[in-house]
C-alpha cells in the first residue's frame, strides 16, 4: 500500500481526527491527511520527531536493547498515537490523532500495526 492509500485507511480507525507519515531524522512529513485548525499535523509531526529522538537517547543511555513500539500520548480529549516504523521503514513514523470520546486505543495500535506491514514507501 502506498503512502496516500495508508493515510486513507488510517483515517477510517474509529475516532480518527488525523495521521501522518513523518520522518523523524529530517522532521519532514511525507504525507497527511484529516487534521485541521486545531490540529496543525505538519507542527505536530515535527514537534514529535524530538519525542521519537528523545525516547531513543534515553534508551540507548540506560542501555536497554529494544525498539519501540509505540508511544502514546494522552491529552483530555484526544490520545496521540506515535509508531515508529524502524523494523520495517527506518526513520519513519505513523502519527495518528484520536477522539478520546470516540476511539478504543487498543484497536487503533492494531490498526497502525497492520498497516505499517503493508506500507511501502
Amino acid at each position: 500500500m502506498n503512502i496516500e492509500a495508508t493515510l486513507k485507511e488510517a483515517m477510517t480507525i474509529e475516532g480518527a481526527l488525523g495521521v501522518s507519515l513523518v520522518d523523524y531524522e529530517s522532521g519532514m512529513t511525507l504525507g497527511v491527511l484529516g487534521g485541521g485548525p486545531n490540529l496543525d499535523l505538519e507542527v505536530a509531526g515535527a514537534g514529535n520527531t524530538e519525542v521519537v529522538r528523545a525516547k531513543q537517547r534515553t534508551l540507548k543511555s540506560i542501555n536497554v536493547d529494544d525498539e519501540i513500539e509505540d508511544i502514546l500520548i494522552t491529552l483530555g480529549r484526544q490520545y496521540h498515537l506515535i509508531r515508529p516504523l524502524v523494523r520495517t521503514r527506518g526513520s519513519l513514523f505513523l502519527y495518528l490523532a484520536l477522539d478520546r470520546g470516540r476511539s478504543n486505543l487498543a484497536l487503533a495500535r492494531h490498526h497502525l500495526k497492520r498497516l505499517e506491514a503493508g506500507l511501502e514507501v
